[in-house]
């Protein structure tokens, strides 16, 4: 599908074979792929409904290549796109035929693990998983848990603000990143952060997380991990209405309850997943809730009877309590092959990411089935049901004209459904470019412009991963620009420098 994107500048296309010369010389080895058959791979993350191959792909290996490339870039004008492990959802790493596309894939190095402080200190590059991998044996964890952790990055987590199954009691990466080592686009390198929850001034973290690679390149990241808990056990419930489900969740959190994780799919997602993974989920119910409750043992028994008559009370028909880890995980893993599960069961789904009050759920479900029917395509359900994100899978066929069309069409008007309920536009994917357009639907032009003065004061030359977020790019003289109304200015008792 096509979509506008800035426009490519031709004089530094033309001093493309010397651009690469010199990026060799700050990246040596195999730093630096230029050919285009090499480049392929790079054309787009994991939203491929879109795809442009970049201009050349750097690959450097410390925080010195990466400022020294950056600051190269700044002092030639020319674009430069992060990215990650390539796993985002939004197109936020899809290349611009005239950048530079900085990978992080070689920062994949756990520099240090601190138990008495409860952090790790990592490179961009590594895994979310492997960081729980490296401190299981000492019974920690870290908490945030997107379904793509075996592969997503935690500095692509960084850029989306990633949750997962266990956000809902343990929050996303923003509540769980300490500090970094960020990269500015004129090559300078900043220190945000530490080791402590607190620190000094603005709080600069939470402005970076989330930030979708458009204010630096962080190189590394400093991560809160857990102890795991005592016992953690997982329920499977089972509702004859989605309402039903809606409603058991509502009244889960109404009652005080927290659990780990809550998570709901729906009859179309059940069948896909259990056809995946078999983990023996019953199939004749219309919804079904995954949650887990931790705790001290004597907790999670007492939660789990309480939880019981809640979902009784809301009209549950089924309910299985895990026996044992390996049960809770296969449980788990059903809702976490979702995603791969549904690819079995349609040529092409759009993943789409927005969130809702809880209390809205029953209302946006509605809403998705008659969208669905408007368009004549299927819709697979799944959700962050405890924190209202959701991730209605849209079922399409991109080899018949129009369809993919439809299904844009289609995940808008979820999209804009979601705002009018009270809820965003995104929860975890990020904006990119997928829902870039959609922005002036929840943001006026003054919060937009107001936005943007933001990227300016970290990229004053908007060469970071331009096209991205703002659907409209303003030069940052044009948003500093002073106003004038009736031959006076405003405030005219304050200095102007």
């Amino acid at each position: 599908m096509p979509i506008m994107m800035p426009a490519s500048d031709q004089l530094v296309l033309n001093r493309r074979d010397a651009i690469v010369a010199d990026l060799r010389a700050i990246v040596p080895g195999e730093g630096v792929i230029s050919s285009a058959a090499e480049m392929l791979p790079y054309e787009s993350d994991a939203l491929t409904a879109y795809r442009q191959p970049p201009m050349v792909v750097v690959l450097p290996e410390t925080t010195e290549q990466v400022s020294r490339v950056l600051k190269y870039c700044f002092d030639n004008g020319i674009k430069v796109v992060p990215r990650g492990s390539g796993t985002s959802l939004s197109g936020g790493a899809l290349p611009l035929e005239d950048a530079v596309l900085l990978g992080l894939s070689k920062f994949k190095r756990i520099r240090e693990i601190d138990f008495d402080n409860r952090v790790v200190v990592t490179e961009p590059g590594v895994t979310n998983l492997a960081i729980s991998q490296a401190v299981a044996h000492a019974g920690f964890y870290y908490a945030p848990d997107p379904s793509s952790q075996i592969a997503c990055s935690i500095g692509g987590n960084i850029a989306e603000n990633s949750g997962g199954v266990h956000c809902l009691k343990y929050g996303m990466t923003t509540n769980n990143v300490l500090g970094c080592e960020l990269v500015l686009m004129s090559g300078e390198i900043l220190r945000i952060g530490g080791k402590t929850a607190e620190s000094a001034g603005y709080d600069l973290m939470g402005i970076i997380t989330g930030s979708e690679g458009l204010l630096g390149v962080v190189t590394e990241v400093t991560v809160r991990i857990l102890r795991k808990p005592e016992t953690a056990r997982a329920l499977l419930v089972g509702f004859p209405q989605v309402e039903a489900a809606g409603e058991c969740v509502a009244r889960i959190i109404g009652a005080g309850i927290i659990p780990g994780g809550m998570e709901m799919m729906d009859k179309p997602a059940i069948h896909a997943a259990e056809a995946f993974v078999h983990a023996d989920y019953p199939l004749d119910v219309e919804a079904l809730l995954i949650i887990e409750l931790d705790g001290s043992s004597i907790e999670v028994d007492e939660l789990i009877k309480r939880v019981e008559a809640i979902a009784l009370g809301c009209g549950s028909t089924t309910c299985r309590i895990s026996g044992s880890e390996a049960e809770r995980d296969l449980f788990w893993a059903g809702r976490k092959a979702a995603f791969p599960a549904v690819g079995r069961i349609s040529p092409d789904y759009l993943c789409m990411d927005g969130t809702i009050p809880r209390g809205a759920l029953p209302r946006a479900l509605s809403r998705i089935r008659d969208l669905s029917e408007k368009y004549g395509l299927g819709v697979a359900n799944v959700f962050h049901a405890g924190d209202g994100n959701l991730h209605p899978l849209i079922l399409y066929d991109a080899n018949k004209p129009g369809e993919m069309d439809k299904a844009e069409a289609f995940g808008a008007e979820i999209l804009c459904c979601c705002v009018e309920l009270g809820g965003v536009l995104t929860g975890e994917h990020g904006v990119g470019i997928e829902k870039r357009d959609l922005m002036p639907y929840m943001f006026s032009e003054a919060d937009l412009n107001q936005q943007q003065r933001l990227k300016c004061a970290f990229d004053a030359r908007g060469l970071l991963n331009p096209g991205k977020v703002f659907p409209t790019l303003h030069r940052c003289a044009e948003l500093g620009r002073v106003h004038v109304h009736g031959g006076k200015l405003a405030f005219p008792d304050l200095p102007r420098f």
